[in-house]
């Protein structure tokens, strides 16, 4: 294959690929804070977020203890405005216990077809079973009009 054709081919790929899987910045709720779980990154996919369409998110953290049990309270904001809110037990979301070091966090959710696009603002709390905050982070979710290049 010549290097002319594997340029376009590597562009395509990566245009492609960055629309369907975004890591989004994060921002930890509190800036001083010393949280248990240490958030490294979210993933979202896919990205935009397409209304009517499963979308996953996927979290990478670290734990200095084992935790057994809790659960994540997420919070949704539209233009400044609380719209959304929702609990989920930590154990459906990950395995459980959560062995000291490296885990992950994955939710999937179909988001109505009637939410409006645009950019939301989300805070995600986990806390464990005495309802102790282990950590709480902030990030930004863009939904889409259009249906993402998945769908096509």
């Amino acid at each position: 294959m010549s290097r002319v054709t594997v340029l376009p081919l590597s562009l395509y790929l990566l245009l492609f690929v960055s629309t369907i899987v975004r890591a989004t910045n994060i921002q930890y709720c509190e800036k001083n804070a010393e949280y248990e779980v240490k958030v490294k990154e979210v993933h979202i996919s896919p990205y935009p977020i397409a209304r009517g369409e499963p979308a996953t998110f996927t979290i990478s953290a670290n734990t200095g203890r084992g935790i057994s049990g809790g659960k994540l309270v997420i919070e949704v904001s539209y233009f400044g405005w609380h719209v959304h809110s929702e609990t989920h037990d930590l154990c459906n979301e990950t395995t459980c216990p959560v062995e000291t070091g490296d885990f992950f966090v994955g939710h999937s959710q179909v988001l109505p077809a009637y939410t409006p696009s645009g950019s939301y603002s989300l805070q995600m709390k986990m806390v464990d079973l005495q309802n102790k905050e282990l950590t709480c982070i902030r990030f930004s979710i863009d939904i889409g009009s259009a249906p993402s290049v998945a769908d096509m």
